[in-house]
């Protein structure tokens, strides 16, 4: 006869949330149980890259890739890759889970030609996040400018966020973590740590910021209570901001943003601790914003990208998210802003995937995170 104390502890709490009716979404069939949606091919455009972490889209079909150790590479049009890294990135803190990490073009960048760069900086005693523009001029970055650092600064190397959006106020949002060893932080309005902070391009402060002017407040901050945010993206058609989280055994999190909130971590949550202890009792509580979507178990979110094209037209209005422990792109079946399903994607790679983009042909963009990672490219598959 069982004891409490003999059953797993994993078990135990997968039995409560149950009962709750707290599971989580259950995990969609993957390519080896199941067809996909739609009919693909998948096909390497480079490799060779080291931990490629993010990509940008230039005017002319080439692309602009970071290394997380701190490099950003050029990749032809044709799909070649330049030998030498692009010169003038500033250094980077390349330790544990830190590095360059996103790149976004600027909405004017036809005109301007300046790019943002999200990395960590610092030393193993005293790191942080920054955002940094530069004007691109095709084989370097020159006026590098630095516009934020988190405050403060944490002597940990995981949990950096990193990802940046656009908004079409003419703003730009930073997703950040709250280096893990600090989650209380998260809860601070006084910390930068488990934030999304929202500037103007020029790194000064919208005055329309929901904390500008409280006192103990850092008037950068425009949502809180996160974890470690590697994913946002904003629809152009609903003006719905997404975000997701990393969650810690469990709870991974696709949030809908709005200016202010607090998304509760680490006082609710749908995870547990690493030891299998649990973070919190709760999973609900008043003031909390609960997420759109959470995953138990975990599969580890990284970029994200929301599907517009027609390439793949059962997928227009999707999230695709890529998916670091689970190794493959997990599709959210939004309608109305509500998820009506999900399908698990590409697994058959059997590789870490860091970043997923939707190229301007309609094709989508696959970064593997390895010491040897690939930009792969997918296409509908044609008729036979």
């Amino acid at each position: 006869m069982w004891t409490r104390a003999r059953i797993p502890f994993s078990l135990i709490w997968a039995l409560v949330l149950a009962a709750a009716g707290l599971g989580g979404c259950t995990p969609a069939a993957t390519p080896a149980e199941a067809a996909p949606s739609m009919a693909y091919t998948i096909e390497t455009v480079a490799e060779g890259l080291e931990h490629p972490w993010s990509l940008a889209f230039l005017p002319d079909g080439s692309m602009l890739v970071t290394e997380r150790p701190g490099r950003l590479r050029l990749i032809s049009a044709d799909g070649k890759l330049q030998a030498a890294p692009i010169a003038g990135v500033a250094p980077v803190f390349a330790q544990g889970q830190g590095g360059l990490f996103d790149i976004a073009l600027d909405p004017d960048f036809a005109t301007n030609r300046l790019i943002y760069l999200a990395y960590a900086a610092g030393t193993r005693k005293a790191n942080a996040t920054r955002l940094a523009r530069a004007r691109f001029t095709g084989q370097g970055l020159e006026d590098f400018q630095l516009l934020f650092e988190v405050t403060p600064l944490k002597d940990t190397s995981a949990h950096f966020g990193g990802r940046i959006v656009f908004l079409p106020d003419g703003t730009v949002l930073l997703t950040l973590g709250e280096g893990y060893d600090f989650k209380e932080a998260a809860q601070d309005l006084g910390s930068d740590l488990g934030k999304i902070i929202r500037l103007n391009r020029d790194g000064t402060i919208p005055a329309d910021n929901p904390f500008v002017g409280k006192a103990g407040a850092r008037p950068e901050i425009y949502t809180y209570g996160h974890r470690n945010v590697q994913g946002i993206v904003f629809d152009g058609a609903t003006g719905i901001i997404y975000a997701h989280e990393h969650g810690p055994k469990g709870g991974d999190e696709v949030n809908v943003l709005r200016a202010g909130a607090n998304y509760g971590w680490p006082v609710i949550t749908y995870g547990i601790d690493y030891s299998g202890l649990p973070i919190s009792r709760y999973q609900k509580k008043e003031g909390l914003k609960q997420p759109l979507l959470y995953w138990v178990p975990s599969i580890a979110p990284s970029g994200m990208t929301l599907y517009t094209g027609e390439a793949f037209a059962a997928w227009r209005g999707d999230l695709l998210v890529g998916a670091l422990a689970g190794m493959h792109v997990r599709r959210v079946d939004l309608q109305d802003g509500a998820v009506v399903g999900q399908e698990s994607l590409f697994a058959e790679l059997e590789e870490r995937i860091r970043d997923v983009r939707q190229a301007p042909d309609g094709s989508i963009i696959l970064l593997t995170d390895s010491d040897e990672g690939r930009v792969l490219r997918v296409r509908p598959q044609a008729p036979r």
